[in-house]
C-alpha cells in the first residue's frame, strides 16, 4: 500500500484523461462513490474527484492530439524543470514542459524510454492527494512495460527509486518500486515485463492505478454493469490480496484491490 506521497519520487497525484467527463464522472462516481468538483471555468473542464470531502484524483478533458483515455501518475518532485533535464539525459521525452498551474504547483509530463506516460508535481499551495489507502481511493500503481530493466535503470536515475524483485512463479519476476532509502515503508508500485504474447499482440507500456475497495467482486459487477471491461477477473495473490483488472467505458485501464493488509 501507498506510504510515500509524501517523500520525492512518491506518487502523489493522479488524473483522468478523457473524452467525456460528464460521462466518465457518472461512471466512477456510480463505481466508487465519488464526487465532482470543478477547478473552475479557467481550468478548461477540470476538476478533482471527492470521496467524503477529501480529493482522490481528477478528471479533465484529453488536451493531447490523439491521445487515448488513460489515468496519468505524477510523482513528487522538487524541482520540475531539474527533473525535465534528467529525463532528457535519461533517454525520456518531455511531452510538456515544465509549466505553473496558477499558484497550486509546477507541473510537467514525460515518456520514459519504454513508452510508458508519467508526470511530476513540485506541489505549491496543492500538496497532492488528500486520501489514499481507504477504499475508494488509490493504494497502488503498476507500471506494465516493454522492458523492465530499462525502466528500473531510468526511473532509478531520473527519480531515485529502489526496486527490489519478488519472483512471482513461472519464471515471472514483479519489481517492487519506491523512493530510494526508505526501504519497504517507501514502496509504491510495482514494475512488470509484458509477457510476449502480450508484445506480440501489440502492448504497449503503461502505468494504471489500484483502488482499494471493501470486497472486489461487487465492485467488479457495477462497473461491468456501468459498461467497463474485465480484462483480469478477480483473483487472489498470496501475500497481497484480491484484485480485478478493468477498462473503463472509454478504454482506461484500472484496477481494485481488497489488500491483504487493509
Amino acid at each position: 500500500m501507498l506510504t510515500s506521497t509524501q517523500v520525492p519520487g512518491g506518487l502523489n497525484w493522479l488524473d483522468l484523461g478523457t473524452p467525456d467527463v460528464d460521462a466518465a464522472v457518472a461512471f466512477y462516481g456510480g463505481v466508487f462513490g465519488w464526487e465532482f468538483a470543478s477547478a473552475g471555468p479557467e481550468a478548461g473542464g477540470y476538476g478533482f474527484l471527492l470521496k467524503e470531502g477529501r480529493t482522490v484524483a481528477a478528471v479533465g478533458p484529453l488536451t493531447e492530439e490523439g491521445a487515448d483515455s488513460a489515468w496519468t501518475v505524477y510523482f513528487r518532485t522538487v524541482d520540475a524543470d531539474a527533473t525535465a533535464k534528467a529525463v532528457e539525459q535519461a533517454g525520456g521525452r518531455v511531452r510538456f514542459p515544465p509549466a505553473d498551474v496558477f499558484t497550486a504547483g509546477r507541473m510537467a509530463g514525460f515518456t520514459d524510454p519504454t513508452g510508458a506516460e508519467f508526470a511530476v508535481w513540485q506541489p505549491g499551495d496543492t500538496d497532492g492527494l488528500e486520501l489514499v489507502n481507504e477504499p475508494g481511493s488509490v493504494s497502488w500503481i503498476e507500471l506494465y512495460t516493454t522492458d523492465a530493466e530499462a525502466a528500473k535503470r531510468f526511473y532509478g536515475g531520473v527519480l531515485s527509486w529502489e526496486t527490489r524483485d519478488v519472483p512471482m512463479g513461472g519464471g515471472v519476476v514483479y519489481g517492487i518500486a519506491g523512493p530510494a532509502g526508505g526501504g519497504a515503508e517507501t514502496m509504491h508500485g510495482g514494475v512488470l515485463q509484458l509477457a510476449q504474447d502480450n508484445l506480440d499482440a501489440g502492448s504497449a507500456s503503461e502505468w494504471h492505478p489500484y483502488f482499494e475497495v471493501e470486497a472486489c467482486e461487487p465492485v467488479v459487477a457495477r462497473a461491468s454493469e456501468l459498461g467497463a471491461t474485465v480484462i483480469i477477473p478477480v483473483m487472489d495473490a498470496e501475500g497481497v490480496g484480491r484484485f480485478a483488472m478493468m477498462l473503463d467505458p472509454f478504454g482506461a485501464p484500472f484496477a481494485v484491490i481488497k489488500s491483504a493488509t487493509a
